[in-house]
């Protein structure tokens, strides 16, 4: 593996260091020793300076130490894990810029505090390890604090697809269809779409499409909707106009090999929505609506349909929308997941703006909620024998807590995966603000459910829908009466 210059001159500031200190010895008191400026000394390590030869041979004679065990680029066992982190490059593989980080800045943090900074990492790698938390994960986590960080709206984004209406004539107040893009798809582009490949594969069926870059070719399922279709166009549209090279190659992915594929996967998908549901079209709709006096759910349900999408695209576009122009930042959107018989629902993906509200997806395999809408919507749907979405809305109060948030959620079947169902859910924060932005809000109109998180940690009463019982709640429970019972004998012999 090649290590770049700036790593190598880490790892032997941080050798460095960590025998001084050993020893016992101050920078100037090891610059008496050598003969060397403590500034210069200073600046070794702190991996800005790598020392020549002969004043490594100077190092390793005044600290007594072999000159080979200087220059290795092996670290001790206490420091190992900074080597792991610094040697595996994942600092190059998170732009660490898009979160205001500089990476010499976060070098000098490594250098200044060495031992506190390995004993940090080393937590990370334990939990990371107890948790089974993948490369995938955490590079989707790193996309999420971005989107979050950012409120999930990115204005120059929105301002793209502008441009690319305006330069290709798409009428962005009319219904965008496939036909539309797959016209400039082929000619501007160049592109070839085959509809007949896939179909040959039956362990592909999972597939929505495959992009074949050295022939220009994309190979699409014939089994997509018409809104998939549509959305699919518009994410190789953005990857052309935006000139976006290192992307993936199918929808789902498989595989990734850098943030950077993923950071661009989500660049396409954000700019496919913001085409299909154009800004200004939509932020009209949803001033209509939350001005009405009473609540009129078909009024949504007209909104969506009006539009060229899926649910989940049409839900994920609120998430850009709502922060921006309505200032309705404290919110959540969910996806959840449902194999038919399966006790188990997934939460495989989740967004949180501005503040961390539950639930979040857990590795402890516990029960979610069971009073959840999201759950509530599969349940319905697959309880009943409709072909279109089941809707859902209500008012979720948690417990042990302030916090009422309102929910809306639709489900329905995944058409790639047998026997699964999948909601999708929006929830916002019930504060002064909001209540005056939506008109029709009465504390009456909408159900009200008191919820919790899972099942373990709930400690609602008598709650019908429970599927497993409070354990962790009891435990803790049972902490704090030992914990106060001791404080009491303690306090008696005082």
């Amino acid at each position: 593996m090649i290590i770049e210059d700036e790593y190598i001159r880490l790892i032997f500031g941080l050798k460095l260091k960590q025998i001084r200190t050993e020893k016992n010895l101050s920078l100037f008191g090891l610059g008496k020793l050598t003969g060397l400026s403590k500034s210069y000394l200073n600046e070794i390590e702190k991996g800005k300076k790598y020392p020549k030869t002969d004043k490594i041979a100077i190092l390793a004679e005044s600290l007594d130490v072999p000159y080979d065990h200087l220059v290795s680029l092996k670290l001790d066992k206490n420091l190992a894990p900074i080597g792991e982190i610094l040697q595996s490059k994942i600092l190059k593989e998170i732009p660490l810029d898009l979160f205001g980080i500089q990476e010499n800045n976060l070098i000098d943090i490594v250098a200044n505090a060495p031992a506190k900074v390995n004993a940090f990492i080393s937590t990370i790698i334990k939990i990371s390890q107890n948790y089974n938390l993948t490369r995938e994960s955490f590079f989707l986590a790193s996309l999420r604090s971005y989107q979050e960080a950012h409120n999930n709206y990115f204005e120059d984004i929105e301002e793209s697809v502008e441009k690319f209406a305006k330069l290709y004539h798409i009428n962005l107040e009319k219904r965008i269809t496939s036909d539309d893009l797959e016209e400039i798809l082929i000619e501007e582009f160049n592109y070839i779409i085959n509809t007949e490949e896939l179909a040959k594969h039956s362990n592909l069926t999972d597939l929505r499409n495959i992009y074949i870059p050295n022939k220009n070719t994309l190979l699409l399922s014939n089994e997509i909707t018409e809104a998939q279709k549509t959305f699919i166009y518009a994410k190789e549209i953005a990857y052309n106009f935006l000139k976006i090279e290192n992307r993936l190659y199918t929808f789902p992915w498989i595989k990734f090999d850098s943030f950077d594929q993923v950071l661009n996967n989500f660049i396409a998908s954000y700019f496919a929505g913001a085409l299909i549901i154009p800004k200004k079209t939509l932020v009209t709709q949803l001033k209509e609506l939350f001005a009405l006096k009473e609540w009129q759910p078909l009024r949504l349900h007209k909104i969506i349909r009006s539009y060229n999408c899926s649910d989940e695209t049409f839900y994920q576009r609120l998430t850009n929308i709502l922060p921006k122009t309505f200032n309705i930042k404290n919110l959540f959107f969910l996806r959840f997941t449902h194999k038919e018989g399966s006790p188990v629902y997934r939460l495989s993906k989740e967004l949180h703006i501005t503040q961390q509200q539950a639930p979040h997806a857990n590795r402890n395999q516990e029960h979610y909620c069971r009073r959840w809408i999201s759950l509530k919507t599969i349940q319905d749907f697959e309880q009943s024998s409709q072909e279109r979405s089941a809707f859902g809305i209500q008012i979720s109060s948690y417990e042990n807590s302030s916090n009422e948030y309102l929910v809306l959620s639709a489900a329905n079947k995944d058409p790639f995966k047998k026997d699964i169902y999948r909601s999708i859910s929006i929830g916002m924060l019930l504060s002064p603000h909001l209540k005056r932005k939506f008109q029709f809000f009465k504390e009456d109109t909408f159900d009200k459910q008191i919820v919790g998180v899972t099942c373990e940690t709930c400690s609602v009463k008598e709650c019908t829908e429970r599927v497993a019982e409070p354990w962790r709640l009891t435990k803790l429970e049972r902490y704090n009466e030992v914990e106060e019972t001791v404080k009491n004998i303690i306090n008696s012999f005082q």
